[in-house]
């Protein structure tokens, strides 16, 4: 058997493994496995040192690596108007099991998805299985970072009586490979127990310096809902993300979150968790066992 035919049987096996968790409801395992794959698709199909697969073979595989994108934010955004769904997929994997002999026209109208890759706020951006330790090369200037990607922090809603609003600062994150981080943000979302968003999604602008294993942001978030407004069992989600140069795409490293319980006036620290971002809370793995954390100072406002 061929190194290509080997190559092409892994795809598949990935892609039924993504669909059986997508139908089994495993949303976040799913998710996780489209883009391990739309990655390796993308990656062959921009390859210029290949020439394992034609040209039009390259096509087919960026519109593959499109629609495991899109079946990803399709179940991360269930707001969403053009919903790709499961059975969408399905009728993809004759093309994966045998793109070297497939001939005829795509059956979706999209395109490759570009190499360099920064995803809508909020949708997962893990592409590519990495393990905490993974280094990075070129950490640019030593102290400050550049704004490569603009933040999208809202004002604060108006006061209404009775009401509470919930300003949260976030002032700094540490983490044991601060100085390697490029382009630091941090997406803040609300989600529900089913990781639905009550919120339109935030991102801060880059962090503002580094100080040792601390990266610092000391930035306020304003939350798009009363307090009073947000349902039982929501949590808000803070969600780290940087750029990779040598990959080419912004990853999230880790993540944290508050529950309701949580919401008082004054400083609080909490625990970071590996990714992917588990909205539904049910499968969380420390990020380290080292007393690093996501320091945050909230305001409550009420009239």
């Amino acid at each position: 058997m061929s190194d290509l035919t080997k190559t092409i049987q892994k795809w598949h096996a990935s892609f039924k493994k993504g669909t059986d968790f997508d139908s089994w409801g495993q949303l976040v395992e799913a998710i996780d496995e489209y883009q391990i794959l739309a990655r390796q698709l993308q990656k062959e199909a921009q390859s210029s040192n290949s020439s394992e697969f034609t040209e039009d073979q390259k096509k087919t595989l960026g519109k593959l690596a499109t629609c495991l994108e899109m079946r990803s934010a399709a179940l991360q955004c269930t707001q969403s108007q053009e919903d790709f769904r499961l059975e969408d997929l399905k009728k993809l994997e004759p093309i994966v099991q045998n793109v070297l002999t497939y001939n005829k026209g795509f059956p979706f109208d999209v395109q490759p998805v570009p190499l360099r890759k920064i995803l809508a706020p909020g949708e997962e951006e893990n592409l590519e299985v990495e393990a905490e330790e993974d280094s990075v090369v070129g950490a640019g200037s030593p102290e400050s970072f550049s704004s490569r990607v603009p933040g999208t922090l809202l004002p604060r809603l108006p006061s209404e009586p009775g009401m509470t609003l919930i300003t949260i600062k976030i002032e700094k994150i540490g983490l044991k490979d601060a100085g390697q981080c490029i382009d630091p943000y941090i997406t803040v979302s609300v989600k529900d127990l089913n990781g639905i968003d009550l919120n339109p999604v935030q991102d801060t602008p880059v962090a503002t310096h580094k100080e040792d294993t601390y990266i610092h942001f000391g930035m306020d978030v304003e939350i798009q809902k009363h307090l009073e407004k947000l349902s039982k069992g929501a949590a808000i989600f803070f969600e780290f993300k940087h750029y990779k140069p040598k990959k080419r795409f912004t990853s999230t490293k880790c993540f944290a979150f508050m529950e309701m319980d949580e919401i008082k006036p004054g400083p609080i620290v909490i625990e970071l968790y590996k990714k992917p971002t588990d909205f539904k809370r049910k499968k969380l793995q420390l990020l380290t066992k080292k007393p690093l954390y996501l320091h945050l100072h909230q305001t409550l406002h009420k009239d």
